[in-house]
């Protein structure tokens, strides 16, 4: 039986609790029990979640038309080294923006008291890796390269020692 299948056969105790259950199945009971401050956050969470997942579609939609209107022009050639730099940018910024929403949305159905730092710091490599993927080398002065390789390093070490920390607890 696949994952699908087994998603499907699962009673709804059985089931991850998901943003949309835990507002309309869980949320009365919970929301009783959260402070003010509390409520403020599942309310900011929420809003931040809606935006996001606009963001998204907006970012979404305007990669689907690039390629369409690129391939029905015939203008789109991905073998052209600024026709990949501009696509594959576009896709990292729909990653980037998906991975955001990941967190927010654990935070939201209190999966994760707040955002969790390795989760800032992996969207921060996936910032600098599209940077790199859509710079122009040519026109890029050493020193930011160089800079971009250090970040690179620098948030690389603090992620793999927090996974670290967070296997030797586990």
């Amino acid at each position: 039986m696949n994952t699908t299948e087994s998603k499907l056969n699962q009673t709804p105790s059985e089931k991850k609790p998901g943003l949309s259950q835990f507002f309309f199945e869980t949320h009365p009971q919970v929301w009783k029990l959260l402070s003010f401050y509390d409520r403020f956050e599942q309310v900011v969470s929420i809003i931040m979640t809606i935006l996001i997942s606009v963001v998204i579609v907006y970012a979404l939609f305007a990669l689907i038309r690039e390629i369409l209107v690129g391939l029905i022009l015939g203008h789109l050639d991905p073998m052209e080294h600024a026709t990949f730099q501009r696509l594959f940018g576009m896709i990292m910024a729909v990653l980037i923006a998906m991975e955001f929403k990941h967190s927010i949305i654990k935070v939201a159905i209190r999966q994760e008291g707040i955002i969790r730092v390795n989760t800032v710091i992996l969207i921060a490599l996936l910032a600098i890796a599209r940077k790199l993927i859509i710079l122009d080398f040519e026109k890029t002065s050493p020193a930011l390269l160089g800079a971009l390789a250090a970040s690179i390093l620098a948030l690389g070490l603090v992620y793999w020692l927090l996974r670290r920390q967070d296997q030797r607890s586990a």
